[in-house]
């Protein structure tokens, strides 16, 4: 909100004016009716590991994080570049290997990487598009530059808390909304189900899409939920599904009906007992040879998560370089690998002022923040890191930026970052803004849900 002591920041002139002119009653008054609504809609995330319960309420803060339109246009730029040589990685990797071939990624650290599925290989995905949906964490750094923190191509979340928080900010704030000009992002919904129906098998102009959820259990199902109802699909689970003669059927009242596209939220391991693991009952028997039969496709593909590897992650500024011929428009945080000596030796040298993470984790599991940990907690990771080094990686404590914060009657700055969406079919489209995720615990670094964090809403303005 402030460039510096006593600079306010343009933009958020009207906002900080609104708000000082509202009487500290009201504003309890409109988050608790912001509380309300997302208690009434349902609108919950579990929190694992609390003794008092799992599921809250989606914590909320009313105060926008606002994006200028000139900053965007270059977030924008930037993920259409990352998506679009990850893409190009992924379907090199899984056929003509050219990349490992010419020793620009490490070829053990692609084969040894628990996302690599080997029945993959030689397969043609619709329109070679193996991640159509994807949320990549950016952080600003403090010279206001935004940096990609990890990718998330696997099963990305949070989008339904992006859409929400909008709906919400928008019924309780309606006269500061109109007096911002805010790019609207309400269209996300029906831009994903365009996206799912352009990647339909071919001969199928009116293909069936359906959303597979691992169930109400999941931590995410409320999301789950409401992008189905958003986008006119069922929403099923594996055993709503099963497959003949290498064709996916879902159960219905009236009989069985052809399924087409699969939108999955159930990870690589659990979609098929006979391809994976054979204790799952949240996938569907036989589901990967009616992929590779090419008669249902699924986003994402099988095998994406290699691409997101956090090892992987380091190298992706050479992938783009090695596909488009481009620099990177959004650069990686420095990261160091600690399967390679000299970088482990450092990472164990400088544990007190490193951040290390899992490569398999994600939700902010897995993780050591250097200079929060107990001299006894470093060592212990230290050990850890010892045992396994190809499973971790480390980056250095950033300092990222901070948003202001309603926290009780006053303002006070937390950590955030933002998570915005891209969809790749036909075209990349990414909705102008996108899920910032606030670490509501005073200093803390960890913004994921999981976690405890909590999220505002994104404007973008025209």
């Amino acid at each position: 909100m402030f460039a510096g002591q006593g600079q306010l920041r343009e933009n958020y002139g009207p906002l900080l004016e609104h708000f000082a002119e509202l009487p500290p009653d009201e504003v309890q008054r409109r988050k608790q009716a912001a509380d309300l609504s997302f208690l009434n809609q349902g609108i919950t995330f579990t929190v694992y590991g609390r003794d008092e319960g799992t599921e809250k309420i989606f914590p909320y803060d009313l105060l926008p994080r606002i994006i200028t339109s000139a900053e965007w246009a270059r977030v924008e730029r930037g993920l259409t570049q990352r998506i679009t040589a990850l893409n190009m990685f992924l379907k090199d990797i899984y056929n003509e290997g050219r990349i490992l071939k010419d020793g620009i990624v490490p070829r053990e650290l692609v084969y040894s990487c628990p996302q690599y599925r080997r029945h993959m290989v030689g397969m043609q995905v619709p329109r070679n598009v193996y991640v159509a949906i994807c949320g990549t964490d950016l952080i600003r750094m403090q010279n206001g530059e935004f940096v990609v923190l990890e990718d998330n191509l696997r099963v990305p979340s949070g989008v339904s808390y992006m859409l929400t928080n909008r709906r919400v900010m928008k019924r309780i704030f309606p006269q500061l909304f109109r007096n911002y000009n805010v790019k609207p992002i309400e269209h996300y919904t029906q831009v994903l189900l365009g996206t799912l129906r352009s990647l339909a098998p071919e001969g199928r102009p009116e293909p069936n899409i359906v959303l597979l959820s691992p169930g109400v259990f999941n931590s995410a199902y409320f999301e789950h939920a409401y992008l189905a109802r958003q986008m006119g699909i069922e929403l099923v689970e594996g055993r709503d599904l099963v497959v003949h003669d290498n064709i996916c059927y879902m159960r219905t009242t009236s009989g069985l009906r052809r399924v087409d596209v699969i939108y999955r939220r159930v990870d690589d391991d659990f979609m098929d007992p006979l391809s994976f693991r054979p204790d799952t009952i949240l996938g569907v028997a036989g589901i990967f040879n009616a992929y590779r039969a090419g008669n249902v496709t699924l986003a994402n593909a099988f095998g994406t998560g290699v691409a997101d590897d956090k090892a992987l992650y380091a190298y992706v500024p050479s992938i783009i370089k090695y596909y488009l011929g481009e620099d990177p428009i959004l650069n990686n945080v420095k990261t160091f690998l600690c399967r390679i000596d000299k970088e482990r030796e450092h990472v164990l040298a400088n544990l007190d002022k490193l951040v290390v993470k899992a490569v398999g984790e994600s939700g902010g599991y897995g993780m050591l923040i250097g200079p929060h940990a107990t001299p006894t907690e470093r060592a212990q990771f230290a050990e850890k890191i010892r045992a396994n080094p190809n499973n971790y990686i480390a980056q250095p404590t950033i300092s990222f930026s901070r948003a202001p914060c309603l926290i009780g009657d006053e303002l006070e700055p937390r950590h955030v970052d933002l998570r915005p969406y891209v969809l790749y079919g036909d075209k990349v489209t990414i909705v102008p803004g996108g899920l910032t995720r606030v670490a509501l615990k005073r200093g803390s670094l960890v913004v994921n849900s999981s976690q405890g964090g909590g999220s505002k809403d994104t404007w973008v303005l025209s």
